[in-house]
C-alpha cells in the first residue's frame, strides 16, 4: 500500500445543499443548476500531462452518460472506533452484497501518515479507467460499463484469475468453495451489477454498487458510513454527495490536497483519497484504538428481505430529516 501523504491544511468548502436519501443520486442533476458555470471538468485534480477525461466532456445535458466516481474522506474517517463499532462501510457492503466468508470487498487498514501516525485507509475497487485487469481477461469476463464501472460477468468468467495477478490494488477474490447463500437467492436475477447468487471458481470484488445507482441510491458503503466519509460522484456533472451535503466535486478534491492510490501506475483511479486522521469526528492524531472485527452477513442475521427493509429505513429517515 502506498504512503499516505502528509494531512493538508485546508478544509472542504461548506454552504451545500442538503439532500434527502431518497432523492440522493436522482437530485445530482438538479443541483449542477447550483454549481459553479463553466469550470473546466476536472481541469484542477488532473496528473500533469493526462488530457481532459473523454467520459467527462458532457455537460449534464439530455442524454449524457453518468460517469461514477468516489471520495473518501479521511478526516471524517476514525474506524469507527470513536462509536464503538465495527467499521460500518463494510459491514454495510457484507450485508448488501452477502459477501462470502472470508472475504472483504472493502477493507479499512491502519496505516502511518507523512508524521508517522496511525490513520485509517478504507480501499474498495479503484474503478480504473486504465484497468490492468481488463486487459488481461482472456474471454472478456471483466469489463467497463457505460458509466465507468468496473464489472465482473461471472457468466463467462473461466477462474483463470489474471486479473486477480494483474490487479495492483489487491481488491479481488475467488471462490474457491461454494460460497454459502441466503435463503431466495437461488431466485434471484444475476446481473453483474449485482451478483448474486455467488458462485464457486469465479472472481468476485467491489462494483460501486452500480445496482444501487441505478435506483437513485448512495453505495451500501457510503449509505452505511455513520461519519459521511465517503461521497459518491458524478464526473459529467461534477458533483458529488454523502447524503449529507451536496459538493462540488473538483473542487473538493482539489481544495483538500485529493490523491489517487498508486497513481504513478497510470491505472488512473476514480477513487480520490483527502488526507486525515477522523479529527472532524473526535479522533485524535495519536490515538492507537484499532477497529474492531467486521461481521459477516451472517453474523448480522442478514437476508434478501432485511435488506430490502434497511432500504426502506433509510429512505423514510431521510424524508423525516428534510
Amino acid at each position: 500500500m502506498s504512503q499516505i501523504p502528509p494531512e493538508g491544511t485546508t478544509t472542504a468548502k461548506e454552504g451545500s445543499a442538503p439532500l434527502s436519501r431518497r432523492h440522493l443520486l436522482g437530485g445530482l442533476g438538479a443541483a449542477a443548476a447550483l454549481a459553479v458555470s463553466g469550470m473546466g471538468m476536472f481541469t484542477a485534480t488532473q496528473s500533469s500531462g493526462e488530457a481532459p477525461l473523454a467520459s467527462a466532456a458532457g455537460t449534464g445535458k439530455a442524454g449524457t452518460k453518468r460517469q461514477w466516481a468516489m471520495v473518501i474522506d479521511l478526516k471524517k474517517c476514525e474506524g469507527c472506533v470513536t462509536n464503538g463499532k465495527a467499521p460500518q462501510c463494510v459491514e454495510a457492503c457484507n450485508a448488501e452484497h452477502f459477501v462470502p466468508p472470508g472475504q472483504q470487498w472493502i477493507q479499512v487498514f491502519e496505516v502511518e501518515d507523512g508524521g508517522g501516525h496511525k490513520t485509517f485507509f478504507p480501499r474498495i475497487c479503484m474503478q480504473c479507467e486504465n484497468a490492468p485487469c481488463t486487459k488481461v481477461c482472456p474471454v472478456g469476463a471483466t469489463y467497463h460499463n457505460d458509466e465507468g464501472i468496473v464489472l465482473i460477468n461471472q457468466d463467462k468468467c473461466i477462474g483463470c484469475r489474471m486479473c486477480m495477478a494483474a490487479c495492483p490494488y489487491g481488491v479481488r477474490r475467488f471462490n474457491w468453495d461454494k460460497p454459502p447463500n441466503p435463503p431466495g437467492a437461488a431466485l434471484a436475477s444475476y446481473s453483474p451489477e449485482y451478483p448474486v447468487p455467488h458462485r464457486q471458481g469465479t472472481v468476485e470484488k467491489c462494483m460501486l454498487c452500480a445496482h444501487r445507482a441505478k435506483d437513485g441510491k448512495l453505495p451500501a458503503c457510503a449509505s452505511g458510513c455513520p461519519m459521511f466519509a465517503f461521497y459518491f460522484g458524478d464526473l459529467t456533472e461534477d458533483l458529488a454527495t454523502n447524503g449529507k451535503e451536496v459538493v462540488q466535486l473538483s473542487r473538493l478534491i482539489s481544495e483538500n490536497n485529493g490523491y489517487r492510490m498508486k497513481e504513478e501506475l497510470g491505472t488512473r483511479p476514480r477513487v480520490w483519497y483527502l488526507p486525515g486522521h477522523g479529527q472532524e469526528y473526535g479522533r485524535g492524531i495519536d490515538d492507537i484504538r484499532a477497529p474492531q472485527t467486521p461481521r459477516s452477513w451472517q453474523e448480522q442475521g442478514t437476508t434478501l428481505d432485511s435488506v430490502h427493509q434497511m432500504d426502506a429505513k433509510a429512505s423514510a429517515g431521510g424524508e423525516a430529516k428534510k
